[in-house]
Formats: structure tokens, C-alpha cells, sequence
């Protein structure tokens, strides 16, 4: 099955390419209410899943014990730019677990921002673990290591005791089981399972609620989407859309990225989740994607009008900062969310 063309990308008058994608619209029962695309098909959800995978640091009381900060806690859930403010609250959550830097095994990243990796350069610097963008969750892990008194080296694998938790609560979100056949490395070097993007929206939609879950899941929940609503800053940092969202629609959504162009989002006062995937990967074509449902889904004040319409329509600039082209929804994606919601 191949799936529809949902955003065009134009150059003056011509559409000079095009983005095939997927989205899933569900409520926490799992009932599709718009599945665009091969909703059923396996897909791996990458960073976007963070907030499920952050579950198991506040249910088993980790986060507690280690006393973290709203700040801290939506760092776990980040994909962040490596700003200095990331990195210092990454090696903060590593402290108060006893732990430093070293202990980190999700590899160095530079910096997102040219003015963090010009800053290390000037220093004599060179990037570490706690600028990879997953620097956060990796604390996250080794914090949940720590209270659950077991080994911290080797959190990254499938069969270390905190990456069977994170499985775990993962596989009860989605109501999917996953077997080594559909296990992949992520970038940060941790386990990430394929399900079909259907269960992902599903999953979204109970985080959002709390519909479906027992009270310390749900508990679990609201604290992570609280976490990430008070401090949008920290799931991903400057210029970022997870962070402008959040930011503008003020706890009313809950959005984050993941790498070869998936997004998953929460929507609590409608009860639905959201699951999208941009079939080339493409992280442009993902934002507007989510944008569009965005748009179409809420009623919206002239703020959020505002800041949807530049995301949904962004623009295609010249080096010297001219407009080019849009890169814009089909119509025929917004006819499919017109018609298929309220």
C-alpha cells in the first residue's frame, strides 16, 4: 500500500516535491476516529515515545527519591538541542543518582545550534554524552537503575533490567507485544520497537487522560505531561516546534518529535493521541503534518491561530532570507480531517 502524498513543497508557482505519510487519530479505548494512510503498519516510534518510556522513573518512585524537578523530569522525556542549559540539567540529574557524565552510554553529540558548538570550539572543548539530545532520558535510565539497585553499566540493552521496565510499560500503553524481530538500536544505542502506528495514537491518547489506567500509571502519567507542559523548554530548547507548541497552547497539547519524521501527541480535552510518520523521514513535512491536525482538531484562540498558520504553512527561503515557497498540506489532507472529525 502506498501511502497518500499529505504535503507538497513549492518553488514559485510549481510544487517541487512532494511527502508521503501516515497519521492516526485515536482514543484511549484504541477506536480510530482517522487513520490516513497504512495505519496498521509497523513503524519505529524513536524519541517520540519518550514520555512513555519516562513511566517507569515516576511509578517505581525514582523520581521522587531523586528528587526531580519539573525541569529534570521533562528533560527525560527531551530531544533537546544540547544547550548549556540541557547539559547542566542532565549532569545535575546524574548527581543527585551519584553519578557523572561517565556513566552515560548514549555517545557524544554536538550541539543543534551553531552558537553551543561554537562556544565548546572556543573552549577547547569537545561534545560529551551530556549534549546528545537524549542526554536526558539516559539519566532518566540510570536514576531508575539506581533506586531499582542494580547494575547501571549496560543500561542500554534489551536485557538490562531498566530496559525491560521501559518494554514493559511501553508494551501495556500500546497493547502491542514486541519481539526481537522488530527490535532496532536507536541512535542513543537503546532498544526501539516497531508497532503499528495505530496503538502509538492509542497510547497518546491514555497518556493525555489517564483513561484506561490504573492510579499510579495514570498518576505517572499527568506528572510527566504536567512536567512537559510547565517546562516546554527542556523537551527541546530554541526555535524548536515541540517547544513553541507547548509553550502556546499553554497545557492544552502535548507534542514531541522523533527522528525519521515521527511525531506523537496528546489532546486531553478531546481524549485523542495522535501518531504521524513522514514516510522519507523528513522532519518539515512531519511539523506540518502535525501542525494540520493540529489546526483542524481545535477550536483555537488568535494566539494559537497565529502560531499554527506559521507552522502549518512555513515558508521556503533564499540564503538571504527571500521567500521561495511554502511547504503547505494537500488540500486533500485537509478535506480528509474536515471530513472525518467534528
Amino acid at each position: 500500500m502506498e501511502n497518500p502524498v499529505l504535503v507538497d513543497v513549492t518553488r514559485g508557482s510549481l510544487t517541487e516535491s512532494v511527502h508521503r505519510g501516515t497519521v492516526a487519530i485515536a482514543d484511549a479505548r484504541g477506536k480510530l476516529v482517522l487513520g490516513i494512510g497504512d495505519v496498521a503498519a509497523r513503524v519505529y516510534p524513536r524519541s517520540a515515545i519518550k514520555a512513555l518510556q519516562a513511566l517507569p522513573l515516576v511509578e517505581s518512585g525514582a523520581a521522587e527519591a531523586l528528587d526531580l524537578t519539573d525541569a529534570e523530569l521533562s528533560l527525560a522525556c527531551a530531544s533537546h538541542n544540547g544547550e548549556e542549559v540541557h547539559a547542566n540539567a542532565a549532569r545535575v540529574m546524574l548527581l543527585k543518582a551519584g553519578l557523572t557524565e561517565d556513566d552515560l552510554e548514549c555517545g557524544p553529540q554536538w550541539p543543534q545550534r551553531m552558537e553551543d558548538a561554537a562556544k565548546l570550539i572556543l573552549e577547547d572543548e569537545v561534545p560529551c554524552g551530556l549534549h546528545n539530545n537524549c542526554s536526558g532520558k539516559h539519566a532518566g535510565f540510570l536514576g531508575l537503575a539506581r533506586i531499582m539497585g542494580v547494575e547501571t553499566q549496560g543500561y542500554i540493552n534489551a536485557s538490562h533490567p531498566v530496559q525491560q521496565e521501559v518494554r514493559l510499560a511501553v508494551e501495556q500503553m500500546t497493547g502491542e507485544s514486541v519481539t526481537e524481530d522488530v527490535c532496532g538500536v536507536d541512535g542513543c544505542s537503546i532498544p526501539t520497537y516497531a508497532s503499528p502506528l495505530k496503538s502509538f495514537a492509542k497510547a497518546f491518547a491514555a497518556f493525555g487522560t489517564g483513561e484506561g489506567l490504573e492510579s499510579l500509571r495514570a498518576d505517572a502519567a499527568r506528572q510527566i505531561y504536567d512536567a512537559c507542559i510547565n517546562e516546554p523548554y527542556m523537551v527541546a530548547g530554541d526555535g524548536r516546534f515541540c517547544t513553541k507548541v507547548m509553550e502556546g497552547f499553554r497545557g492544552r497539547v502535548f507534542v514531541k518529535t522523533g527522528a525519521e519524521g515521527v511525531f506523537c501527541a496528546s489532546i486531553p480535552e478531546l481524549g485523542f493521541g495522535v501518531a504521524l510518520k513522514c514516510d522519507d523521514g523528513a522532519t518539515r513535512a512531519a511539523e506540518v503534518m502535525m501542525a494540520t491536525v493540529l489546526e483542524a482538531l481545535l477550536d483555537l484562540n488568535e494566539d494559537e491561530a497565529v502560531l499554527l498558520d506559521g507552522l502549518v504553512n512555513p515558508p521556503v527561503l533564499t540564503r538571504r532570507g527571500a521567500q521561495a515557497g511554502h511547504i503547505k498540506p494537500r488540500t486533500e489532507f485537509l478535506d480528509e480531517l474536515k471530513a472525518a472529525l467534528p
